[in-house]
């Protein structure tokens, strides 16, 4: 599933100002209500729950998974993990970072990340993608990387 974190309303105030996309508690906040909803569906419940983040929103969703056991996997997209702050030691659920081989600041970023993360961890570096990973043939990467990911590490739910 896809969530918009954001409500048209404050799209349009953060293509303005692009401050409601650093608002990682927000997000994070609005991540776990999503998460919440979900375990509350009857149709859902039984489904594992990971996360799957890109830029800030990988941020996000490091911290909401920090404080939501349920989760049992997130992927990072050309994640901003530094937004994370203090809940990269908090988080559980196994961690996959993934970069685009061009994008210098954001590997460095993520791999302090990696350093701080005390879960299952991987680094993966997308060899010439940017940090949109607009090249031919980088999302098919990340989707192949994520996918596998996920495939690996989220277990459908005990009744």
């Amino acid at each position: 599933m896809l969530f918009d974190l954001l409500s048209d309303e404050e799209e349009a105030i953060d293509a303005r100002t692009a401050e409601l996309r650093f608002d990682i508690p927000l997000l994070a906040d609005r991540l776990r209500g999503a998460t919440r909803w979900v375990e509350a569906s009857d149709d859902l419940r039984h489904l594992a729950i990971g996360y799957f983040g890109a830029s800030t929103g990988a941020a996000a969703a490091l911290v909401a998974a920090s404080e939501e056991p349920r989760v049992g996997a997130i992927v990072s997209r050309g994640g901003r993990p530094d937004l994370a702050r203090g809940a990269l030691e908090r988080v559980t659920a196994p961690t996959l970072l993934i970069v685009g081989g061009a994008d210098v600041p954001v590997i460095a970023m993520n791999q302090d990340a990696l350093a701080k993360l005390r879960c299952e961890k991987r680094l993966d570096v997308v060899p010439g993608a940017s940090h949109l990973f607009e090249e031919s043939g980088a999302l098919e990467r990340v989707s192949a990387l994520a996918r596998d990911w996920f495939l690996d590490k989220l277990r459908p739910k005990s009744s």
